[in-house]
């Protein structure tokens, strides 16, 4: 092949897609070794699980196992003592699961699958988290970081109290619940608990890169006191984001006080500018998020009912010291930007 060729467009283009339907390749190839792994690891489970209950073998069966199996199978690792025990454990905590619940199990690596085993006691709620591991792509140590901060308690198992249903399309209602959470920790800042509204939201977004992971997959943020004209009168949102699954604005507030009723009809009318001016055709309708730092649930279902936009409301939570066990499961600067991106549309 000449020089000439190699600096054409048509080759560089092909060399692109090359490599692009490689990275491609060598990505299912993994996921299908770990999912044949996990599975085998399931059977092998199953299998001690089963003999050990029609035969009555205790546990040095299990001693027993890993020496043999290690001893035939010198290029494998994971056939330890510890990991066979995991197996047994992995599929007795699953066992009355059906088919599906396997394949999923399967699909999270091995390392995401114990630290699951060890953390959490209900199947329910470590399926959540297999489930949204597989949503989001998780690296282990932002699977630890959510589950040591409660997100199954303050996503799925308590929702905010909102108007959704009745004021968005039961799919998009749906949706916008799963995305929310209550509370909202921002326990990486660095202000106390009498910081005030502007100070809370100069941290925010001068941490912006935690604020999206704790606001979740698909937040894109547009603008900081994001400016509205109405009227001849100017108007200022705290923080505006898109969300990409939603396909809609989002208008957040920030209140460093309890919950008030007269933030609904404010952030309403903001809610209204934002459709009018701002959203496209092709937009769903804006959505509101007061933040607040408490809030009587009477109250904000009154403030709520008869309030025309979709509007949550949901606490946060300040810490101005973490425990250093959680400090040490907190992701690093690369791996949230590894998970922010994967939001980003190509």
């Amino acid at each position: 092949m000449s020089d000439a060729i190699i600096t054409t467009d048509d080759y560089r283009a092909l060399i692109t897609d090359l490599k692009a339907r490689i990275q491609s390749a060598q990505i299912k190839a993994a996921v299908t070794v770990n999912t044949q792994l996990i599975a085998l690891y399931w059977d092998i489970g199953k299998l001690i699980v089963e003999k050990q209950r029609t035969s009555g073998w205790g546990d040095a069966v299990i001693e027993a196992l890993a020496q043999d199996l290690t001893r035939e199978f010198k290029s494998m690792k994971g056939f330890s003592r510890r990991n066979l025990y995991y197996m047994k454990r992995l599929y007795g905590f699953y066992a009355d699961r059906d088919k599906f619940v396997q394949q999923a199990v399967a699909q999270i690596p091995w390392g995401h699958n114990i630290l699951i085993l060890e953390s959490i006691k209900d199947t329910e709620k470590a399926l959540w988290y297999v489930r949204k591991t597989l949503e989001n792509g998780w690296s282990r140590n932002v699977l630890n970081h959510q589950i040591e901060s409660g997100l199954y308690e303050r996503q799925a198992a308590k929702p905010i109290l909102d108007n959704f249903t009745e004021r968005l399309p039961a799919l998009q209602s749906d949706l916008a619940r799963e995305t929310l959470k209550d509370p909202y920790l921002f326990d990486f800042l660095d202000v106390g608990e009498e910081a005030h509204e502007r100070e809370l939201e100069t941290a925010l977004v001068e941490r912006i890169t935690r604020f999206m992971l704790e606001l979740g997959k698909g937040f894109a943020f547009v603008g900081r006191q994001y400016h509205l004209e109405v009227g001849g009168e100017d108007f200022y949102i705290d923080l505006l984001f898109y969300h990409l699954r939603l396909h809609c604005y989002v208008a957040l507030e920030l209140k460093t006080g309890p919950f008030k009723p007269e933030y609904t009809g404010k952030l309403n009318f903001y809610l209204t500018a934002l459709d009018e001016q701002v959203k496209m055709a092709e937009d769903q309708p804006s959505i509101g998020l007061i933040l607040c730092k408490d809030r009587n649930t009477v109250v904000a279902e009154y403030a709520l009912r008869d309030v025309g936009k979709p509007i949550g409301i949901a606490r946060y939570v300040l810490s101005t010291s973490l425990p250093e066990e959680l400090k040490k499961s907190l992701p690093t600067v690369e791996e949230v930007e590894a998970e922010l991106g994967k939001t980003k549309i190509s």
